[in-house]
């Protein structure tokens, strides 16, 4: 193997890590069920980048580039996902838990609580 080989499969498994590295956050806003910690700004941008990515390694064929980059694409369009689900699930549970006798009473119960205190 030639030091340009070894060096694409080390570029080629640091990409496909780089890709599935959001899974960690996605895995810590189920433990958490909440995503208000999380700047879906920030996952956009770069989700514009791979989309950027993805298409200049369609442009030279360089079909490394578009694997590993769909890849980051498909695991961030789910990190993002997951986010809105929990931001949307955490406006009902925080509303329902005010609303509910007996329940919480400020935000800071319904943050105490797993709702997210606007």
């Amino acid at each position: 193997m030639s030091t340009t080989d070894i060096l694409a499969v080390g570029a080629t498994i640091a990409g496909l890590t780089m890709a599935f590295s959001p899974v960690l956050q996605i895995r810590r806003m189920r433990r958490t069920r909440s995503s208000h910690d999380v700047s879906l700004q920030y996952l956009g941008l770069l989700c514009l980048g791979f989309v950027l990515w993805v298409a200049y390694g369609v442009s030279i064929p360089n079909w490394v580039i578009v694997g590993t980059n769909a890849a980051s694409l498909s695991v961030m369009a789910l990190t993002i996902l997951v986010a809105l689900r929990y931001r949307r699930g955490g406006a009902r549970r925080a509303a329902a838990a005010l609303a509910a006798p007996g329940r919480a009473t400020d935000a800071g119960d319904v943050a105490a609580e797993g709702g997210e205190a606007r």
